[in-house]
């Protein structure tokens, strides 16, 4: 009876150790919808574009999303603006010079002050955010929406069991800060560049 007992308390144990294990979340959308936006909302000429070429992986423990880590990557070369004129500056030489920095990244170093309703996790993450090879602490307040058996019904296969995380936050730069024209062209180009994000990572079961 004894040994039946402790064998009960040790599964019950060892199963709950693995419910609260962080799950790894990969931001290669299989469905290539994830991207994030960009605005420059100068007097002339307000600019917006996209940026598509999203990677990355986010550890996410749904019992603890305090402890969350990660690093978001997005591809220089994937950012776009209406205008090809711009555009072609924007990621020229005087500009993001995309050969030379290829990849603009946020590396996630703390989550402040995370609070919980239901499946979705408010907070102020802080991090390293990285742009045009200058790297500077940010804060960002964000979301964090954990859909538990939602990474089939997602891909149009129910049959595929796994998890999403979907990111939510917006933030903005003063772009001189990261060398992008300092003090240049301030009424076609604003200084600040306001960035919105929502990006959804997937953790297939096999």
């Amino acid at each position: 009876m004894k040994t039946s007992l402790l064998t009960c308390v040790t599964s019950l144990g060892f199963a709950a150790s693995l419910a609260a294990a962080p799950i790894s979340f990969d931001f290669k959308d299989p469905k290539g919808v994830n991207a994030i936006q960009f605005s420059l909302d100068s007097v002339l000429e307000p600019i917006a574009g996209t940026a598509s070429g999203i990677t990355g992986k986010v550890s996410f423990d749904p019992a603890n999303p305090g402890a969350t880590t990660g690093k978001i990557n997005v591809a220089t070369k994937s950012l776009v603006v209406p205008n090809s004129m711009m555009n072609g500056h924007l990621l020229g030489e005087g500009w993001l010079n995309a050969p030379a920095n290829p990849e603009i990244t946020f590396e996630l170093t703390t989550l402040a002050g995370a609070k919980t309703a239901k499946n979705v996790t408010s907070a102020i993450a802080t991090g390293k955010f990285t742009l045009k090879g200058v790297t500077k602490e940010i804060k960002v307040p964000v979301t964090i929406t954990y859909l538990p058996d939602a990474f089939g019904k997602r891909i149009n296969k129910p049959e595929i069991k796994g998890d999403l995380l979907v990111l939510r936050g917006e933030f903005t730069i003063t772009r001189g800060d990261y060398g992008i024209q300092p003090g240049q062209n301030e009424d076609k180009v604003n200084t600040e560049i306001k960035l919105s994000l929502a990006v959804v990572g997937s953790a297939p079961k096999a």
